[in-house]
């Protein structure tokens, strides 16, 4: 498909060169940044990609509109559909695709206020990264035409041969901040809660092993071969079963809900057996709010239910609600037996809306 002069082309030229970007950022070591960038321009190359369609298919139509049937307007200029919205109209992505792209959404809202510029992040989603990119290629193709396709455009990223010690990486880890920490528990949460059958797909996150070509059959050969599982023998598959169980660690999983996990009447419970001070699920409901441990409904109604503080509270999607860590019971008592808590002061504060720090509250 050849596409003239136009709002369609102008998008989608927009959205390949933020892709094209988006790697270029990636691929330079040094570069400040590089998986937040990565990810920003990502999702600017996805949403435009797709309103590069809509306005293909249905004309300029992609924007919100208000009650009374006008456009959404935003500093003067009409409010077009972001990502999520994008992907919900087009309705044609697989679940593989989809939930890559949602762990981006939310990856992207968490880290636009932040700093993840650490090695362990990057490592991380790697495979995520890469199956981004290539849904993108795969969905760029279907929509426009091969003539779009950009993968000759792209250099395989040199790699170092050596990977850090096990000390090396527990000492890294030892300075990784709260919020570093914060966004790693979520991409753990993310992965732990999608099905185990989107989890294997390439089309969520792709899995590479590298291996050296012992010899080349013809001088000309590529250095970098990608193979097709699905274009291979059985013969071959059995091979490559064979190798991948020499290099890769074995994970068991055991079907255990929410281990070590406890609801708000344990919380309750606890604190009243071991100190009487008749603890009640409304003080309980003021500690929560004053240090932010998870949303409330005094917080408002535009508040991410997985914004807690996963020190002591996760969010169950699967359930929505949320369970709380021992460390949380343990943080009320021993602020309530040492007289740094009690009822005026967590009553007093909930009631005039006053959040408090929890550093100052943390016994070391």
């Amino acid at each position: 498909m050849q596409l003239r002069k136009g709002k369609t082309k102008t998008l989608l030229e927009s959205s390949i060169d933020c892709a094209l970007l988006s790697v270029e950022i990636y691929n330079k070591p040094r570069a400040p940044f590089r998986v937040e960038s990565f990810i920003t321009h990502m999702i600017m190359s996805w949403t435009r990609l797709l309103q590069a369609h809509f306005n293909h298919t249905i004309g300029e139509t992609f924007f919100y509109k208000e009650t009374n049937g006008r456009f959404k307007i935003i500093d003067g200029e009409k409010k077009a559909w972001e990502l999520k919205t994008c992907i919900q109209k087009y309705g044609a992505l697989s679940e593989g695709v989809k939930s890559n792209l949602e762990f981006f959404i939310k990856l992207r809202n968490k880290i636009e206020h932040r700093t993840i510029s650490k090695d362990e992040i990057g490592l991380m989603i790697f495979g995520e990264c890469q199956s981004l990119l290539y849904n993108y290629e795969n969905e760029l193709i279907k929509l426009f035409g091969s003539e779009y396709a950009i993968n000759e455009s792209l250099a395989y990223s040199l790699q170092f041969s050596r990977l850090r010690t096990a000390k090396q990486v527990e000492a890294n880890k030892q300075l990784l901040s709260t919020e570093v920490r914060e966004i790693k528990d979520f991409i753990e949460k993310y992965r732990l809660n999608i099905k185990e059958s989107v989890f294997n797909t390439q089309e969520f996150s792709v899995k590479l092993i590298q291996l050296p070509k012992i010899a080349n059959t013809n001088r000309n050969d590529l250095a970098i071969e990608f193979v097709n599982w699905n274009s291979i023998s059985e013969d071959d598959r059995i091979s490559y079963e064979k190798i991948t169980a020499l290099i890769k660690d074995k994970v068991q999983k055991t079907e255990v809900i929410n281990p070590a996990k406890l609801k708000p009447g344990a919380i309750v419970t606890f604190v009243n057996e071991n100190y009487q001070n008749n603890f009640n699920h409304y003080d309980h409901k003021c500690l929560l709010y004053i240090f932010s441990i998870k949303p409330t409904k005094e917080d408002g109604n535009n508040i991410d239910p997985f914004e807690t503080n996963t020190k002591y509270c996760h969010y169950d999607e699967a359930h929505n609600d949320y369970l709380f860590q021992e460390e949380w019971s343990n943080f009320i008592l021993s602020n309530i037996t040492s007289g740094m808590l009690t009822r005026e002061i967590w009553k007093t504060n909930f009631d005039n809306r006053t959040k408090l720090e929890i550093s100052n509250y943390e016994i070391e």
